[in-house]
């Protein structure tokens, strides 16, 4: 007789709802960024970062901006 290799995986009793799902997924919603507001000129920025706007950093200016 030969002998067969027969593997068994375990298999789910039941169908997993959508509620449990979305439950285990919750974790991986996106989060919006912490902004802040720039005490120079008022502009949404991350915090700790200079100002794209007017290039102040802590109330100076570090970045001299180009005027045109």
């Amino acid at each position: 007789m030969m002998k067969l290799d027969i593997q068994l995986f375990a298999v789910p009793f039941r169908k997993v709802s959508k509620t449990r799902k979305r439950m285990r997924r919750s974790h991986n919603a996106m989060e919006v960024p912490g902004m802040t507001k720039c005490p120079k000129c008022g502009e949404m920025i991350k915090p700790h970062r200079v100002c794209p706007n007017c290039g102040s950093y802590k109330g100076k200016v570090e970045v001299a901006k180009e005027e045109k």
